[in-house]
């Protein structure tokens, strides 16, 4: 098994336990959660840098930072299992969307 596909599953046995009568019912509502919460996992992970150029300057805490990327991947894994996005898919979309983002480039995007 892969890396990506060890994460596949890891992710579905975290989403069996941790299972809530809150979690949306809904496909939909459950993407809309997500969403919301990849936006405010991404904004914690912003709120590691110095973005605040009126604010004195921190340390960068690079473990916190990896930290919240990993919050940010259970999230964005589980919204892909949401809409029946395996690893192999998802290899296959990113190289799509790889290869776009590399021609925008060469042309000056």
């Amino acid at each position: 098994m892969d890396a990506l596909e060890t994460i596949f599953q890891l992710q579905k046995e975290l989403a069996r336990v941790t299972s809530s009568s809150r979690y949306p019912q809904s496909k939909e509502a459950r993407i809309s959660s997500l969403a919301m919460a990849i936006v405010h996992e991404a904004i914690e992970l912003q709120n590691l840098t110095n973005w605040k150029w009126w604010k004195k300057s921190k340390e960068f805490d690079e473990a916190l930072a990896k930290e919240e990327i990993i919050d940010i991947l259970h999230f964005v894994i589980q919204a892909s299992i949401e809409v029946g996005m395996m690893p192999t898919e998802i290899l296959n979309e990113y190289r799509k969307k790889n290869q776009i983002n590399m021609e925008r480039q060469e042309k000056g995007y």
